[in-house]
């Protein structure tokens, strides 16, 4: 496990590539939530892979192009819980859609390579989208 010791009011905590690793995955939603798309950019690997029940990518730019639609469709996004495992991370959110997808309850495995994400795995109910927006309203370029 890699470590860096700093110290807090005269007291030696360690900084865990764990803890660099939720605090980052949770700057990651917290520039969704902004809709800050430089903010989502610094944190995706060039390589990254997007799986998730409506899409699979690969690559930074697949995956920006459909964080732009997904930014542009929300009210709000947040994070409920935190999890991390080494080069994992694990959040629960809700994002508010509005009508007519309304709250969307999710949670996501980040798996991170040299503090970059290289993998986002999304869980989701995906039938209110099915339903409701054109099926690549997020996660297709036309």
């Amino acid at each position: 496990m890699t470590t860096n010791e700093h110290s807090v009011k005269g007291q030696t905590t360690m900084t865990t590539a764990t803890e660099r690793n939720v605090a980052s995955a949770e700057a990651y939603y917290q520039a969704m939530h902004n809709k800050d798309l430089a903010g989502v950019a610094r944190h995706l690997h060039p390589d990254v892979r997007f799986l998730g029940p409506l899409a699979d990518l690969t690559g930074k730019e697949a995956v920006l192009e459909a964080a732009k639609r997904f930014v542009n469709l929300t009210r709000s996004l947040k994070v409920r819980a935190k999890f991390g495992s080494e080069n994992t991370a694990m959040l629960a959110y809700d994002v508010d859609f509005g009508e007519p997808i309304g709250m969307c309850r999710a949670a996501v495995l980040m798996t991170f390579h040299d503090g970059l994400i290289t993998r986002l795995e999304l869980f989701y109910d995906a039938r209110p989208f099915e339903k409701n927006l054109k099926g690549d309203a997020i996660f297709s370029s036309r």
